[in-house]
């Protein structure tokens, strides 16, 4: 082989080394061009799924030991959110929506009561139950007054307290009342459950027909007294996403939680039963 053929076979075999190099770098320029690509989708795509934001949530009494434990969890799930309460009697909640009151969710102890937001078209799609709740007697601590049946509280001379009958736990009461073929004047009636529980726990009443989460959540404050009467009267609670929610996303992120299998546990361990 001649001197200019080896120099043209070694200039052929540089070029193309060189080409292999260029085809390499460029490749490698795509891929990793693709990837930044795919991550920044990908980071775009988690950022746009990030809750943040305030949710009012509007909820009856009983459920507020519950509920303060289900928003703490959706603030830590979720840093960039806050779960605001209003706990109250969910006939004075519901007035306050129908009335105009912000409000993301509301959580109601009765249909009922449910209905007075539902018809005023003030609710989204359809409420769901999502718990359930029984009555019991709450008595002083020990039961000093023997308090052993419903029947009991109509006993003279035994200051015995109720929920309005306007209230979920009042009609709830009543019915069960009603169910024993049974007459109650009560020394007061109290505008919300919680209300009707602290009569006996300040001592000022010997015993209230309240919810059997109520007596479980003041512990050794009061003692339970449970009557059959009480099956005859168990609320269904319903929830539900509101019209006027300033904040829709976040507000369904909140009743996913407490639907969700985590969010039954919670209410199950504070004596809700399941729906």
């Amino acid at each position: 082989m001649t001197r200019s053929a080896r120099r043209t076979r070694r200039m052929l075999r540089m070029t193309g080394a060189g080409a292999a190099v260029l085809l390499a770098v460029s490749a490698c320029s795509s891929s990793d061009s693709d990837d930044s690509s795919k991550d920044s989708s990908t980071r775009g795509s988690a950022a746009s799924d990030e809750l943040s934001g305030e949710v009012t949530v509007f909820a009856a009494a009983s459920l507020k030991e519950s509920f303060t434990t289900l928003g703490e969890r959706f603030e830590k799930e979720h840093p960039d959110t806050k779960v605001t309460f209003s706990f109250g009697g969910s006939d004075s909640l519901a007035a306050s929506i129908t009335g105009g009151a912000p409000a993301d969710v509301f959580a109601a102890a009765s249909p009922k009561t449910m209905k007075i937001v539902t018809d005023k078209g003030d609710a989204v799609g359809t409420p769901a139950t999502f718990v359930r709740n029984q009555l019991e007697i709450a008595t002083l601590p020990g039961n000093p007054d023997k308090v052993s049946s419903l029947k009991d509280l109509t006993r003279s001379g035994l200051k015995v307290v109720l929920c309005d009958r306007t209230v979920p736990c009042g009609a709830a009461a009543q019915k069960a009342l009603d169910a024993g073929g049974l007459k109650l004047t009560p020394v007061s009636y109290e505008q919300d459950v919680k209300s009707a529980l602290t009569k006996v726990v300040l001592k000022e009443a010997d015993a209230a027909v309240v919810y059997k989460t109520d007596v479980r959540a003041a512990g050794d404050k009061v003692e339970g007294v449970e009557f059959p009467e009480s099956a005859k009267a168990i609320n269904d609670y319903p929830i539900a996403l509101l019209k006027n929610a300033r904040n829709a996303e976040v507000a369904k992120a909140f009743i996913a939680l407490v639907r969700s299998a985590e969010g039954q546990k919670v209410l199950g361990g504070a004596g809700f039963l399941e729906p």
